[in-house]
């Protein structure tokens, strides 16, 4: 018989805050057509993005995360000292050891709290909130940060007609703590490597090391086979997702799905059969993929434009590199 103490954690977790950082230079596809031969209707009808935000120097994943963080922590109402976990899931920190989570942690304020990065591209955010729920219910701890960080204009290829206008950069943070009500559904999550190579960055750190080709490491896709798997595939996972929170497509709210491309998030609603009254997160038209921060940018406003409100259903889904994918069904905070 073990004689390990069980563990005493809460019944349930929740989304208890949400905030967002956005960096302040907004670029229009004007600018990336400078570098492309191509145009402004083609990438709108393509992909549905008219803008982005780049960061600047001083906007670092750090800088980016911790404004994010301490939006999350104030609309949580705890103090950052009560944090017991900081998850951040992020592939453009380019140290690979120690983990960014680790200088967030102190910077906001949290103490000795565990900390670590995750690398599952646009389903990091996903995985990030499965393992601070199951630290909740777990019990090893009462708060975790969760943050989704990309600066993706430091991978992108500006002369890569393909993929030079998609990505942005940006943070999204919440707060998970304790709940009483389930707040969290399961999560449907997995990957399908033999697809890794569909999205990927184009030189490894090692190959880049040792012969110092001319262009900096990229991230690069195969967008057809990505737009396919994406709006099949990704609709039945959002549907499992659906199925295991005991959700119908009409009691939804809400629906934020990482935002990749217009296109994929229109035909995901097609094949869902969502409802009219279900509120669909369209932030990639103004902000782009920042991959990971994608699903907490479109929550935070959705929220703050009033387009959500407390306690809807949500059901979030984030796709990407790996190929990876992490869908639940939330209640927004």
């Amino acid at each position: 018989m073990s004689k390990i103490k069980p563990s005493q954690g809460a019944p349930y977790a929740r989304i208890m805050g949400v905030g967002g950082y956005r960096p302040t230079r907004v670029v229009p596809n004007e600018v990336i057509l400078e570098t492309i031969d191509s145009s402004d209707e083609w990438i709108r009808s393509r992909s549905g993005i008219a803008s982005r935000h780049w960061a600047s120097e001083e906007e670092t994943v750090a800088a980016m995360s911790v404004e994010a963080a301490g939006k999350a922590i104030a609309d949580a109402g705890i103090g950052p000292e009560q944090i017991g976990a900081v998850v951040v899931s992020t592939v453009s920190h380019f140290k690979q050891t120690p983990a960014i989570a680790t200088e967030i942690a102190h910077k906001v304020g949290a103490g000795r709290p565990a900390a670590f990065d995750i690398s599952a591209g646009c389903a990091g955010f996903g995985y990030g909130l499965t393992l601070a729920k199951g630290m909740i219910v777990e019990g090893s701890a009462e708060y975790v940060l969760v943050i989704g960080v990309e600066r993706l204009s430091d991978l992108t290829d500006l002369e890569d007609r393909a993929t030079a206008f998609l990505f942005g950069d940006g943070a999204g943070a919440v707060i998970v703590g304790p709940s009483n009500v389930p707040a969290i559904g399961p999560t449907v999550w997995g990957s399908e490597g033999d697809k890794s190579e569909t999205i990927k960055q184009t030189v490894a750190w090692d190959e880049f090391h040792a012969e110092r080709p001319e262009k900096f490491p990229a991230i690069t896709q195969e967008g057809q086979a990505v737009f396919r798997w994406a709006v099949f595939e990704m609709a039945k996972v959002a549907q499992q997702a659906l199925d295991a929170a005991g959700i119908a497509p009409e009691d939804l709210d809400v629906f934020i799905p990482h935002q990749a491309n217009m296109r994929i998030i229109d035909s995901m609603v097609k094949t869902l059969k969502l409802p009219e009254h279900v509120t669909v997160a369209r932030d990639v038209e103004t902000t782009g993929n920042t991959s990971a921060a994608s699903i907490p940018l479109a929550m935070e406003r959705l929220l703050a434009t009033g387009q959500a409100k407390s306690g809807d259903t949500a059901l979030v889904i984030g796709f990407g590199a790996g190929l990876v994918y992490a869908a639940t069904v939330v209640t927004l905070p």
